[in-house]
């Protein structure tokens, strides 16, 4: 009876860890969507504001110097934190797996019923995945929102060449603005797959 009473106490307490790693799992989704949005909202009402602004030169040139590089901070600090969830949210994925593992050791029924095919990752291959890893990592909302702090970063980069030198050429200005966004978003490249390459190393280094 002790034996009977601690395997229902288990599957009990597994069943509520599976409920709260769900819902945890569902947090980290809202949280990157929510950041995702209040990004782009900024950059949005600031582009708005600088076309209103367009016409009068002495207001322009310092609102763009003001609210460029806080929105650039903003969408910095924005793509961090969207790394942040998607770890976790992976971390969620493997402890729901690990827990269905569990779900097939219960009898023939249970194994036919919670297979790893039927699973998601990492017990079956991510869809994200089937066009290999540069792809999947090109896909996730923190490599978008990355790609357009880059542009940003490239923009007030060439707006600064033509403050400093007003009498350079404009491709000076356009070749800066564009090697300094491919520099951002490789560097945050390098970054996403470095933290994603230490969890991975984690993972696998968990009993």
């Amino acid at each position: 009876m002790t034996e009977k009473a601690d395997q229902t106490a288990l599957l009990s307490a597994l069943t509520t860890e599976h409920f709260v790693l769900q819902t945890a799992y569902s947090s980290t989704v809202s949280e990157a969507a929510g950041r995702s949005t209040l990004y782009v909202m900024a950059l949005s009402s600031s582009l708005v504001a600088m076309g209103f602004l367009s016409q009068s030169e002495e207001l322009f040139k310092p609102f763009v110097a003001t609210v460029l590089p806080a929105v650039f901070l903003l969408g910095l600090f924005t793509v961090v934190r969207l790394v942040d969830t998607g770890l976790e949210s992976m971390q969620y994925l493997t402890g729901i797996a690990r827990i269905r593992g569990f779900y097939r050791t219960l009898g023939a029924q249970a194994a036919e019923h919670f297979t790893p095919e039927q699973g998601r990752w990492p017990e079956a291959e991510s869809p994200a995945e089937r066009l290999g890893a540069f792809t999947a990592f090109l896909g996730t909302t923190a490599s978008m929102i990355a790609v357009i702090n880059s542009v940003v970063a490239g923009a007030v980069v060439s707006l600064a060449v033509h403050a400093v030198a007003p009498t350079s050429p404009d491709w000076l200005g356009i070749v800066a603005g564009v090697a300094s966004a491919l520099v951002l978003v490789a560097a945050f490249l390098t970054y996403q797959r470095w933290r994603f390459a230490v969890f991975e190393a984690t993972t696998r280094r968990s009993p």
